[in-house]
């Protein structure tokens, strides 16, 4: 059996909005119970402030399925100790019925893709129709997914960056030199129509008194326990939809109040899932302060190596090897 090798040379040029395409059908499939996702395990490495994480699923839709699994790390002193990525991983992409492994890819490019691709679906179903601002908190590499993503679902004129450290902040508006982008504060980012939290914080950066009553939020950096970007208020004042509920109480950025008993099932409005299936049956806040809890699920990694997968069986001399026979 041939399997593809496909690197991150590979994996960059996949466009991201067929992933994003592709993710929303996974979540519609989790919401209708064709989905087949164990929950995330962790290899907590505290000697060395990181973590390695195993994601297996099987997701199956109205016009493909596919089967895999992601071994991720998440080590945010690798940028500056190690001049590597925070977050690094390969994924497995194999054939649910034979269960051959069709392809061994980069995750690295694609866990940035599939997080950005899942907040651009949810800012299609909640952000306000005219939103044209978008402020990004962080200025990491998820930063520029982000941008990439949200640009592709909203008419963004004006993007403000925050960061700790100016230089990102610098780098990612000389990347885009065409586009309205300028450095500002945590408040400034903040009251943007759309706005992506993208920091390793564990204590609240984001007050409420930040944010305008219309914007949209997607809170991207609560990955793991103990993770807060959000003020609490924050949450309890807006509508909160989640990835995975289950997921999100122990690892997204509800987790910290939902311990404290801060948050009940009451202040969570709904499952991403429920919200790109429903249609007209889930009443969807209007000009109201709406918050995406994102966590990161297996589902959307079997989505973006799907995509990548036929991506790359379009183009030529792509890498191969044989991992099993007969």
């Amino acid at each position: 059996m041939e399997s593809l090798l496909l690197n991150s040379e590979v994996t960059q040029s996949v466009p991201i909005e067929a992933i994003k395409d592709a993710v929303e059908e996974a979540f519609q499939a989790y919401e209708r119970g064709t989905v087949v996702m164990p929950p995330k395990s962790y290899i907590d490495l505290p000697q060395y402030n990181g973590d390695f994480r195993s994601m297996p699923a099987y997701v199956g839709t109205d016009s493909w399925e596919g089967a895999a699994i992601k071994w991720v790390n998440v080590h945010p002193d690798n940028p500056s100790n190690n001049n590597l990525p925070t977050v690094m991983g390969i994924i497995i992409y194999s054939d649910p019925e034979t269960l051959s492994p069709l392809a061994i890819m980069d995750a690295t490019v694609l866990t940035r893709k599939r997080t950005a691709a899942a907040t651009a679906v949810a800012t299609d179903h909640l952000a306000v129709d005219d939103a044209h601002s978008l402020g990004l908190i962080g200025a990491g590499t998820q930063s520029y997914t982000q941008f990439e993503a949200l640009t592709q679902v909203r008419p963004i004129n004006k993007v403000i960056v925050n960061d700790v450290d100016d230089d990102a902040v610098d780098t990612f508006i000389d990347t885009y030199p065409d586009f309205e982008i300028q450095a500002g504060t945590v408040h400034e980012a903040a009251a943007c129509d759309i706005v992506s939290t993208v920091t390793p914080a564990e204590e609240p950066i984001v007050p409420l008194s930040a944010v305008n009553p219309q914007t949209h939020i997607n809170a991207i950096g609560a990955d793991a326990e103990g993770k807060q970007e959000l003020n609490t208020n924050i949450l309890t004042e807006g509508c909160v939809f989640v990835d995975s509920f289950d997921q999100a109480i122990h690892a997204g950025e509800i987790n910290v109040p939902w311990s404290r008993g801060d948050l009940d099932e009451d202040d969570i409005y709904g499952e991403l899932g429920e919200l790109v299936s429903a249609g007209d049956g889930l009443a969807i806040p209007q000009n109201e302060l709406t918050i995406f809890d994102s966590t990161g699920l297996a589902i959307q990694d079997v989505a973006a190596a799907h995509v990548a997968y036929e991506y790359a069986t379009g183009l030529e001399d792509i890498p191969s090897t044989s991992l099993f026979s007969k």
